[in-house]
């Protein structure tokens, strides 16, 4: 069987990315593909205790650093236990978030060392990498505002403050500028239809799918 293709989707606060996730899933389900969606930091039950140790609380509970050893760690068990098994059974899976919200969260707004970060890749990521990334960009008021209106328990980045997410949107721009044959920016300030119709463009050409 033919190994699956792996789609993630990455950009700052409140760019819509979830929407995209579910409406982009029942397009390729459409054409009779498997199709596996999940998130991180979660996506397994063991990740997703994680989630909730990462993503509550203060700003300041976890410093840079410890949040980076926190997302490899939920990020390994996703991967061992969702991520690997359907690609290895031919399944789409799309993701909202990945490795690049490491890079960009901890490393380009966080200033984790880089080389830190490239080392739990190597060794954690085992050879598990997108085909394709969708970055979402949009201004970082617009995204906090929309951040806000759906505002629950799990804020704790969303109160870093706009300087934190200013940093975010430029390292988001950043990973996508020097690994153009994998990232797609996608305009996220259009209303969800024109959004959706950018990220179908986007997959169809870059992964030469119909339907």
């Amino acid at each position: 069987m033919a190994r699956g293709r792996f789609i993630t989707f990455e950009g700052g606060e409140g760019a819509g990315k979830s929407t995209q996730v579910q409406r982009l899933a029942a397009r390729l389900k459409a054409g009779g593909r498997e199709v596996v969606t999940t998130r991180e930091p979660g996506g397994s039950p063991g990740a997703e205790s994680i989630r909730d140790l990462v993503l509550r609380g203060s700003a300041d509970r976890w410093s840079p650093v410890t949040e980076t050893l926190l997302m490899y760690a939920a990020r390994r068990d996703h991967i061992e236990r969702v991520i690997a098994p359907a690609l290895a059974r031919g399944a789409w899976v799309i993701c909202d978030r990945f490795a690049d919200s490491t890079r960009a969260y901890q490393g380009g707004a966080g200033d984790v060392d880089a080389g830190l970060i490239t080392a739990l890749e190597t060794h954690i990521l085992d050879g598990v990498h997108p085909n394709l990334t969708l970055v979402f960009d949009l201004p970082v008021d617009v995204g906090l505002e929309r951040a806000h209106v759906r505002a629950g328990a799990e804020m704790r980045f969303e109160s870093k403050g706009a300087a934190f997410h200013e940093r975010l949107r430029k390292a988001f721009l950043a990973i996508a500028a020097r690994e153009p044959d994998r990232c797609a920016v996608i305009d996220a300030t259009g209303a969800m239809d024109a959004v959706e119709a950018a990220v179908w463009a986007a997959v169809a050409g870059r992964l030469a799918v119909h339907g």
